[in-house]
Parts: C-alpha cells; sequence; structure tokens
C-alpha cells in the first residue's frame, strides 16, 4: 500500500513498502548512510544478504522507500522487537535515510510518520532508534518529531571474535 503525501516544489512524494527489485536501490541507501556517518567501508552486506532476509517468508527486517516524482528519494529499513516489561512488540528503526537533494522537503518527516502509523497499526506501543551524537541536524530532527531521547542508557554490542567466543564457537567452526 502506498502513501501519497503533498510534497515541496509540486512533486509527489509515495511512500511504499519495498519490493525485492528494490534490493540494489536498499544496498545503494545502506552505503550512502554508512559513508554519510563516515564509515563507507563498514558495510558488508550484499544484494543476496538483503533478498534473502527481507524478502523470504519469515522476513528479519521491513522497508519503505520514499519516491519523488517516481526518483528514490529516502528509505526507512525497520524490524520488530519485543518489550517484555510491556509485553507487546515494539517497532526499531534500523535507518532512516534521505539523499541531500531531498532534505528539507518532508521526505524524512513522511517516511518517519509512515513508520509510525506502521507501529501503531501492529499495537507496537512504542517506536525507537538511535542517533550518534554528533548528527545535530537528525537530533534536531527527531526532537521537533517528539522523540525522547535516554541519556541514561548505554548502547552494547558484541562482534567478531568476541560474539563467537561468548557463543563457545571456534572461529573456524563458524567459517563453515
Amino acid at each position: 500500500m502506498a502513501c501519497i503525501t503533498p510534497y515541496n516544489k509540486g512533486m509527489a512524494l509515495t511512500i511504499r513498502p519495498a519490493k525485492a527489485a528494490d534490493v540494489p536501490e536498499i544496498l545503494g541507501f545502506i552505503r550512502a548512510l554508512a559513508a554519510y556517518e563516515r564509515e563507507p567501508d563498514a558495510v558488508s552486506a550484499t544484494e543476496a544478504d538483503l533478498l534473502r532476509d527481507g524478502f523470504g517468508p519469515n522476513p528479519f527486517y521491513y522497508c519503505l522507500i520514499a519516491e519523488a516524482d517516481g526518483a528514490a528519494a529516502g528509505f526507512a529499513f525497520y524490524f520488530f522487537n519485543y518489550s517484555t516489561w510491556l509485553g507487546r512488540p515494539g517497532l526499531y528503526l534500523e535507518d532512516l535515510f534521505v539523499h541531500p537533494q531531498y532534505r528539507g522537503l518532508g521526505v524524512g518527516k513522511a517516511l518517519l510518520q509512515r513508520v509510525a502509523a506502521i507501529a501503531v497499526e501492529k499495537g507496537c506501543p512504542r517506536l525507537q532508534w538511535e542517533v550518534l551524537d554528533w548528527n545535530t541536524p537528525a537530533i534536531d530532527f527527531y526532537r521537533a518529531m517528539g522523540a525522547e531521547f535516554l541519556d541514561e542508557w548505554r548502547n552494547v554490542r558484541i562482534t567478531g571474535d568476541a560474539l563467537l567466543r561468548l557463543a563457545g564457537v571456534a572461529s573456524t567452526e563458524a567459517a563453515r
């Protein structure tokens, strides 16, 4: 289901669910976001990974594409998590990105609004995401949308060899 909204400069903005054929575009958005976040070489995801994990019978993620007059302008990449305290699912926004030429025109807001609407439609009492502490434009944008910043929480991540060690798996085993 596509959502068409008024767009600045007389163009039409369409927000639609991504299709398998959009995988190259999705990977392009991911790479552009990584470059914006000063990690251009950090993306190891492939089109095959995105196709397998987002478009099979049990997808691990969902994606929305924003199109301005038919051109890909931005995307929102999300998945569902679960709150044990609330006893309800939540929606986690992994990535929100708008190409520079479309920023300030309502594309990011339209994407975030659609993600929020999906959260409400699915009975999720919360929508959450992360933002880099130096990304002032995004912080200001999220604050204007009513986002609450949880500064007392620390993000925790374990990857690579440390993850394998914690899992009790030898790195040669994981390579098979």
